[in-house]
């Protein structure tokens, strides 16, 4: 049985209780703080800040919480650790937070934004409402980032359809795509701010660390001081949380633009509804246009043309 050991301040543990609340056991070890048991994993948070998980998918679910320290099991074998090495106290930091959207949406671009949050002004971000994008409707989303745009330096970068289409047809991978934005909204970033430096850069992690810095590898600029990558960033520093809000709010509004030169409402992520949607945009406008609006790799793309020809009969 694989063991993953996580060093947290209790106001995190609290965090991981409420989070596994539909999870935990009655039965705790002296010291603890609680236990929970998912399907395939033991979690057990002690009073020391040790929190333990056991288990087949120990790996992928301590993976949700950042780093991890050595154990070493029975037999005196060294576990596999999680490579980030978060600061205890990064929630309170200045700091530059980077995510990004879109990535599984069949239509419209992908869209990374980076954001530069004083540590003074976490508490007005927190009063405005700043938390995850995926908790917000579109609604909130546009209100909150009309009021933020201003007050939180950023960079917004999209990667519009027709060159990601041709990104992905050379052989690049989305993983490598997204990396390559990143890196470059928050080299925009740090320029902007200068000559503050931010005490931290955080990033919603996607890839494994040494992944990340091997896409980015061969570009002029590459940001690595006090970079850090975690799983869940958005929860960990509102400067993500901040920059996943601003993603969606330029996301939300492209994809109106989208709508509007399809002539219709386009629908968002990638299920059954949008094989419809571009089977109804071949119909209408034909499958010449479809690579301004779809990432053409996607499975949807067979499906829509499926549709399509079901459809001519």
């Amino acid at each position: 049985m694989g063991n993953v050991v996580l060093n947290r301040d209790l106001a995190e543990i609290m965090k991981m209780k409420q989070y596994y609340e539909k999870a935990l056991v009655e039965k705790i070890p002296p010291g603890g703080v609680f236990s929970a048991k998912t399907n395939s994993c033991v979690i057990t948070a002690y009073k020391s800040g040790k929190v333990l998980f056991q288990g087949a998918n120990c790996e992928v679910e301590a993976n949700k919480w950042g780093q991890a320290s050595p154990k070493t099991d029975k037999a005196g074998g060294k576990q596999k650790t999680l490579s980030s090495k978060l600061p205890p106290n990064i929630g309170s930091l200045s700091a530059i937070g980077s995510d990004e959207v879109g990535t599984g949406d069949f239509f419209g671009p992908i869209t990374v934004v980076a954001a530069y949050v004083k540590k003074e002004d976490i508490p007005l971000l927190k009063e405005l409402g700043v938390r995850d994008s995926k908790d917000l409707n579109d609604e909130k989303i546009t209100a909150i980032a009309r009021q933020i745009k201003a007050i939180v330096p950023h960079s917004l970068l999209s990667l519009h359809n027709p060159k990601y289409n041709q990104m992905q047809q050379s052989g690049m991978s989305q993983g490598k795509m997204k990396a390559l934005l990143h890196n470059q909204a928050i080299g925009h970033v740090l320029k902007k701010i200068a000559p503050i430096k931010p005490e931290a850069i955080l990033i919603d992690q996607f890839v494994q660390e040494s992944t990340y810095y091997q896409h980015i590898k061969g570009q002029k600029e590459i940001v690595k001081e006090n970079v850090y990558f975690s799983t869940k960033a958005e929860g960990v520093h509102i400067a993500v949380a901040a920059a996943s809000i601003l993603a969606r709010y330029a996301f939300v509004q492209y994809f109106e633009i989208l709508s509007d030169a399809a002539g219709f409402k386009l629908p968002k992520g990638a299920g059954a509804q949008v094989d419809q949607a571009a089977a109804k945009l071949i119909l209408q406008k034909g499958q010449d246009v479809l690579p301004q609006f779809v990432k053409m790799h996607f499975a949807n793309t067979d499906k829509a043309f499926n549709l399509v020809r079901k459809k001519r009969g």
